[in-house]
């Protein structure tokens, strides 16, 4: 899957997340570029310091500054980064125009006051700018991605029926208290969460082909954002189906977070890959068969409190 899959997060772990606003200042530093490079005396006078032998040389630079902003900005590579430099950029700016209006009266300095308060105001935005794109970046770098697969001796038309049919997902999807199902696309669902907290969401379906793909996203808000595929691709040989799930998340605890859950058998991708063998057995017997300790995790409690393999009981299916 590509950058453009629906599936890919909607919220924290978007790529252009944080990245709108830097944009924006970029364009706004190549218009303040153009203009101090191209006429550096009237901006000299527009903003009060015309009246300095230096101050061409020093709008000159300062157009080439932002021009350099633009061009990164622009980009949309390390907005971040970029969004940093302008605020350092403005400080800079600050305290050169600090200087400036104390040496000037009259006229001047109210020009040079005036380009200060405005300066201020950009400066501002720009620190907004910088540390939304930082959370941005390190919430990506949160996002874990991960892609499991399972051959099912049923047809993807069955295959897909039967995942479509969202209320079906906790009969083999451990970790999943319920799913109801609010319209053709939307749905509310109730998860167990580490140390036996209740994790619940909403989502939506991004997009449905019917028995081929289903793509889904949860809705903004949630507190672990969370996006997934399930792939119906009839199997070489006419030996059924695989179904393949790719599944990004984002962890509110990062890597501890995922350390600490896999240490309790609750880690997704071991989740996922237990699912699928459960859903691999519903599909084609009609009930999921296991014991304690597989197909569901690997925790300690599980590994020491193991019985024979059975049906789950009925309440469980």
């Amino acid at each position: 899957m590509d950058e453009t899959d629906p599936m890919m997060l909607d919220q924290r772990g978007r790529r252009g997340q944080g990245a709108g606003l830097p944009r924006l200042l970029g364009a706004v530093s190549l218009a303040l570029g153009a203009g101090s490079l191209f006429a550096p005396r009237a901006v000299a006078r527009l903003t009060g310091v015309d009246d300095s032998p230096a101050a061409r040389a020093v709008v000159t630079a300062v157009g080439a500054r932002e021009l350099a902003h633009a061009a990164g900005l622009l980009a949309g590579r390390s907005p971040a980064g970029w969004a940093w430099t302008r605020v350092a950029g403005d400080a800079l700016d600050l305290t050169l125009l600090g200087r400036a209006w104390a040496d000037r009266c009259g006229e001047r300095r109210r020009r040079v006051g005036l380009t200060t308060a405005a300066v201020a105001g950009i400066a501002a935005v720009d620190l907004i700018a910088a540390v939304r794109a930082g959370r941005a970046r390190a919430a990506r770098r949160r996002v874990i991605d991960m892609e499991v697969a399972v051959t099912v001796n049923r047809s993807p038309a069955e295959a897909y029926r039967f995942w479509r049919d969202l209320e079906n997902l906790p009969r083999f999807m451990s970790h999943l208290e319920s799913v109801r199902a609010d319209d053709l696309r939307r749905s509310h669902w109730t998860a167990h969460g580490p140390a036996g907290r209740r994790i619940e969401w909403d989502a939506e379906i991004v997009d449905d082909q019917p028995n081929r793909s289903l793509a889904w996203r949860s809705l903004p808000g949630t507190r672990v954002p969370n996006a997934g595929r399930v792939r119906f691709v009839p199997a070489p040989g006419d030996r059924g189906t695989e179904v393949r799930v790719r599944l990004r998340y984002a962890p509110p605890a990062g890597a501890l977070g995922r350390a600490v859950a896999k240490l309790f058998g609750e880690e997704p991708e071991q989740q996922v890959r237990d699912d699928l063998r459960r859903f691999k057995q519903v599909v084609e017997t009609g009930e999921v068969v296991r014991s304690e300790g597989s197909p569901d995790g690997i925790s300690v409690r599980q590994q020491v409190m193991q019985r024979p393999a059975q049906p789950l009981p009925i309440a469980r299916r």
